[in-house]
């Protein structure tokens, strides 16, 4: 079964259509080879998967494969052969017309080696999410919540996906982390990773963590570093405003597929994760991951404060500042933390994402929208809400 993802074809068309280099980017298994064929039926395109070895011999010398091709050229994996960027920019330097390459890879642009080649001018970027409630539907959310957005996890029914998903930690873990060049044992990285799913939606405390594994803060950072690098975990950056008030300046740190968190947190079911202790935790992480792939966010911040006061993400929409707080409730209310943030933060509003049914004013600059609702128009509800404000 393939479900349409109508925002990342269209979001990858039209990067195909400006540049001459493409990079699309995102974890394992999130749909990426999918979404490429699908774009490149026409104009014929050419295709190398550098998992394949007898794709691996064909770019042997790649100068001489790559650079007589017309029509899309489709690299896949491209980040177990860095070196191919250097060619793709002369190439392109021969020829600029757009839609010449897409490059697919499953670690940050940073990690791929594309930064390192200097293609600016040359390349767009786009991450490819898991499935998001726009793609799914809004009354398969709450399945998308509990089984996570890669898609075999996602359209596989009960025990099934828990295994798939079992595999694919396991498979990540011991193979491709060591591919994407971190030589981290298999073992030390799952208790790791099983600790930040743990600290899911907290503030990172490297001095903690790092005693609990017996390692030193810049190991423990490292490992940080690795996960966020291969897309599997979120360093949400804090915004500092220029205030009085002592404000909170580590990240906070999230898995990325909530699917992927239930299963590190021993979660099976929709009846255990409505009862477990991370519950809340999860639902804003996937809240809030949802809300940053859908608009597209480059540079997503929450901002707290050391007496308290938080905001779980910043976002501009329209040219509105807009806070976002993300409240598993039915009965959301306008909390100090809110007046703080608005007032602090000077924000044009607050949009209050909550788990229940019915959209409605809270005040004046705050406006409650149920997840189901947001998830599938984010852009045009926050835009609404807040140029409806009436401050």
């Amino acid at each position: 079964m393939l479900l349409s993802r109508p925002v990342d074809e269209s979001r990858l068309r039209d990067a195909l259509g400006r540049a001459p280099v493409v990079l699309l980017v995102g974890p394992r298994q999130a749909g990426k080879s999918t979404l490429a064929r699908l774009v490149g039926e026409r104009p014929p395109s050419h295709r190398f998967d550098l998992e394949d070895p007898r794709d691996a011999a064909r770019l042997a010398d790649p100068t001489l494969a790559l650079g007589s091709l017309r029509g899309l050229v489709v690299i896949d994996e491209a980040q177990r052969r860095p070196d191919l960027f250097a060619v793709l920019r002369v190439l392109v330097d021969e020829d600029r017309r757009p839609g010449r390459f897409l490059v697919l890879g499953s670690a940050s642009p940073d990690l791929s080696g594309l930064a390192a080649e200097s293609l600016a001018g040359r390349v767009a970027i786009v991450e490819l999410p898991g499935l998001r409630v726009v793609d799914v539907g809004a009354a398969r959310s709450d399945e998308l919540w509990l089984r996570g957005g890669l898609p075999p996890a996602f359209l596989a029914d009960g025990q099934a996906s828990e295994l798939w998903r079992d595999d694919y930690i396991a498979t990540f873990l011991e193979r491709d982390l060591a591919n994407l060049g971190f030589r981290i044992p298999a073992a030390t990285m799952r208790r790791f990773w099983t600790m930040i799913a743990h600290y899911h939606g907290q503030t990172w405390n490297g001095a903690e963590l790092g005693r609990a594994l017996g390692v030193s803060q810049t190991t423990i950072r490292r490992y940080l570093d690795a996960l966020t690098d291969a897309l599997v975990v979120r360093q949400l950056t804090p915004w500092h405003a220029n205030l009085s008030k002592r404000q909170v300046r580590a990240p906070k740190v999230y898995v990325r597929d909530s699917g992927l968190l239930h299963r590190l947190l021993g979660i099976a079911d929709a009846t255990s994760l409505h009862s477990h202790p991370k519950v809340g935790a999860s639902f804003e992480g996937f809240v809030i991951e949802q809300l940053i792939t859908l608009l597209d966010e480059r540079d997503p911040a929450f901002w707290a404060t050391h007496g308290g006061a938080e905001i779980d993400l910043l976002v501009s929409v329209g040219g509105r500042r807009v806070g976002v707080e993300v409240k598993r409730t039915d009965q959301p209310r306008v909390t100090p933390s809110i007046r703080s943030a608005l007032a602090d933060l000077a924000l044009d509003h607050v949009i209050v994402v909550h788990a229940g049914a019915v959209r409605f004013p809270l005040a004046a600059d705050v406006t409650a929208i149920p997840a189901r609702d947001l998830l599938v128009a984010a852009r045009e509800l926050i835009a609404a809400a807040a140029y409806n404000s009436t401050t």
